[in-house]
């Protein structure tokens, strides 16, 4: 970036060099104010980059702000002045970048600070064109700061920025001629400095206002993404929230062992978890994926997943509470989002499985050293249609026999040549001796993150395994 402004600056010094004559004097003069103006867009983008500027703008007191301003805006002009070329008695500089950077930023405090400050300096300096600078670089500060309070982001264009800081350089000079005497002195001196006087001061301005503008841009860009962390840290904390607390007091039944895990593949995911009575002998396993991922998906799994708890909890014919769960969350489908489901109530006495499956992968039976796929009838996804009917199905499980629900995330993770997991090696997970949930779901993800082998994950991993134990 810096390379290019040297390589602009440049040939705007060859070109002006060019157009008025190989005047050594004038190409210095560029050379000069060119490697001053240089070192100054360094030293702000460091600045701006920094913490300080985010740690002064964090401040309720503007007068503190201001004060900053003033102050940087002042050593810039003093490094202005030293490294200034002097003609005639006068300091051709940059320093007046330093009062009107001031004032965008500081207002008119800040640049009135800046002014006196580098225009003392100035006068330290001697000649008779100081009394003239002091009072040009302090109007330049105190103007542009009046102008940045009332046009604050209109300032922040390039070419308003350009065209201010070249009135405010022509605004100095007419103030030049107005106080040295004689008139003809000055304004000879005047002449032969106008051209880089006032181009090169009023690029430097410009690109100055670039460099914070962009920085400003930076620093919102990063406190917003820092916002947006830590509201999808909470999210994220919640959503684990509505997940059901398996542990030794619930369910709390001895005919049924349980164990859940869900990694969402952002912050927040679209896949749910659920179990609960329906009765006191009756208790339901549910497994989602909703459409999508992220924020979007993980608001339409919360509402979804609450519908769907109250119909199957209050309605005692499992075809129908899917129904009308499925026309009640239709009516509040604005996104046209949808979710498969799979949803089983289990008799713990008697060990019989009623169950519908909406659009979900097929569930693992695991009994003894076999496993096997589920059977189930195809029935459309949840919330994509008005009306939508739902057959079930039933199965009798023996003792021991584990269910293991999951998600599309499990079979459709892929490796790094994008070889997907699959329903084999998914079963290949349940062809041992342990029937322990716990332990199956270790299984399946250990195989799962041998399988994709660091690469990164794709959808949401969600499953949900339970072992019916005849008492």
């Amino acid at each position: 970036m810096f390379a290019d402004i040297n390589l602009m600056f440049s040939k705007v010094e060859n070109f002006m060099a060019v157009g008025i004559g190989p005047s050594n004097t004038l190409r210095t003069m560029f050379s000069q104010m060119i490697g001053t103006v240089a070192v100054i867009l360094v030293i702000s983008a460091f600045i701006g980059g920094s913490d300080l500027i985010t740690k002064i703008t964090r401040t309720n007191k503007k007068w503190v702000y201001s004060l900053a301003a003033g102050l940087l805006g002042g050593i810039f002009g003093i490094y202005g002045n030293i490294s200034g070329f002097e003609l005639n008695g006068a300091v051709v500089s940059v320093r007046d970048i330093g009062p009107m950077l001031a004032g965008f930023t500081g207002g008119p405090i800040g640049g009135l600070l800046a002014g006196i400050i580098a225009g003392i300096h100035r006068l330290t300096m001697g000649g008779d064109f100081a009394q003239a600078c002091v009072v040009a670089t302090c109007s330049i500060g105190l103007i542009c700061g009046f102008i940045s309070m009332k046009w604050h982001n209109f300032m922040k264009k390039p070419y308003v920025a350009l065209i201010l800081s070249a009135c405010m350089e022509l605004m100095h000079l007419g103030i030049t001629l107005i106080m040295v005497k004689p008139f003809d002195y000055a304004l000879k001196t005047v002449e032969q400095i106008v051209i880089p006087f006032v181009t090169i001061n009023a690029l430097g301005f410009a690109l100055m206002i670039v460099i914070i503008t962009y920085m400003e841009n930076q620093r919102k860009m990063y406190a917003e993404k820092s916002r947006l962390e830590s509201e999808l840290e909470v999210a994220s904390v919640i959503q684990q929230s509505l997940l059901p607390g398996i542990n030794d007091r619930y369910p709390g039944r001895k005919e049924v062992e349980v164990d859940g895990y869900m990694k969402a593949a952002k912050e927040v995911g679209g896949d749910f978890y659920d179990l609960f009575f329906v009765r006191p002998t009756k208790i339901a396993f549910v497994i989602g994926d909703v459409s999508g991922k992220g924020v979007p998906a993980a608001l339409f799994m919360a509402n979804s997943k609450i519908i769907l708890q109250n119909c199957v909890r209050d309605i005692k014919d499992l075809e129908e509470a899917v129904k009308i769960a499925n026309n009640a969350i239709y009516d509040r489908n604005e996104a046209d989002m949808f979710i498969t489901i799979w949803v089983g109530v289990l008799d713990l006495e008697s060990g019989e499985l009623n169950y519908v499956s909406a659009g979900h992968n097929a569930p693992v039976l695991s009994r003894g050293n076999h496993a096997e796929f589920l059977e189930e009838k195809h029935n459309f996804v949840v919330g994509g249609i008005q009306g939508s009917e739902y057959k079930g199905q039933k199965v009798q499980l023996e003792d021991n026999d584990v269910i293991c629900l999951y998600t599309d995330g499990v079979t459709e993770a892929e490796d790094k040549n994008h070889n997907l997991f699959g329903e084999d090696r998914l079963l290949n997970c349940f062809r041992n001796d342990s029937n322990d949930p716990t332990e199956l779901i270790g299984e399946v993800r250990t195989s799962v993150n041998e399988f994709i082998d660091g690469n990164s994950q794709f959808d949401d991993i969600t499953m949900l395994c339970f072992k019916w134990k005849k008492q």
